[in-house]
């Protein structure tokens, strides 16, 4: 069994071909879809998938990108947000300074709110961090000195230094089908080096197809490919990698519920 730790499936590309895509997913042996919320105010759109998919779960928050526009929502408004049974993450919030799409100052008040959301209700907040290597680090090294809580890096590109700081503060670090691309050798030495317990994979579907479906539309059935690609990385069978980041999610999303639970 795989997990897609990070997808998007209330984005539009995904509108008419759901049952299709997590059919797909299913008969792929993707047992768990975690569909991540960019507005919060979106987050009816997410639940409806989830109440629609027992498989399916998702997360709620501010994408970077968005935090002028939902600047000011509160950690207490995060966190009873939190109390619906299928929301099992915060997030995604952080930094991008990339795109420069939100506000510097606005995206890092998210980004500590959500944070101090995850430290309350000890879920994990799934973090977006683009070309902000220091500022990230050096809020996450901040908060953590407030107290601990959970988080994931997804969709890893950044630098060596911000991902080992990332696990030195007990962190997590996901993969995308970036890790596939050709040019992608250093991001694969990264993943080689990371601690086997530390990793998930996901697919950002419907974004950033791996590289046997470059310039398709992502979906998470996919993630078996980032999955095959870390595990040669890595110098482990596709089964070792399936079982590790498997349970490695399952320790870190721990409300989602694991398949014998579930039934």
């Amino acid at each position: 069994m795989l997990v897609d730790s990070h997808c998007h499936l209330d984005f539009p590309d995904f509108a008419e071909d759901l049952d299709g895509i997590v059919a797909r997913a299913a008969a792929a042996g993707v047992g768990r879809m975690v569909t991540i919320s960019t507005r919060v105010r979106r987050l009816p759109d997410l639940l409806a998938i989830a109440k629609r998919y027992e498989n399916v779960y998702c997360s709620v928050g501010t994408h970077p990108h968005s935090a002028d526009e939902e600047d000011g929502i509160s950690a207490d408004e995060l966190i009873d947000l939190t109390r619906h049974p299928k929301v099992v993450a915060l997030g995604e919030a952080g930094l991008d300074n990339f795109y420069e799409h939100g506000s510097k100052d606005a995206q890092e008040r998210g980004f500590r709110a959500h944070i101090a959301a995850a430290r309350a209700t000890g879920l994990p907040l799934v973090i977006h961090t683009r070309e902000a290597d220091e500022q990230c680090g050096r809020i996450l090294e901040e908060e953590i000195a407030k107290g601990p809580f959970r988080a994931v890096l997804h969709c890893y590109t950044g630098g060596r230094e911000l991902a080992m700081k990332a696990i030195d503060l007990g962190l997590h670090i996901s993969f995308t089908g970036i890790l596939t691309f050709k040019k992608s050798e250093t991001l694969r030495a990264l993943a080689a080096e990371l601690p086997a317990d530390r990793i998930l994979v996901e697919t950002d579907a419907p974004y950033l197809a791996p590289g046997k479906f470059r310039g398709k539309r992502n979906e998470p059935s996919y993630v078996v490919e980032t999955a095959k690609v870390l595990a040669d990385t890595r110098g482990v069978s596709f089964e070792d990698i399936s079982l590790q980041t498997t349970e490695t999610f399952f320790k870190l999303f721990s409300k989602v519920p694991r398949p014998d639970a579930a039934r």
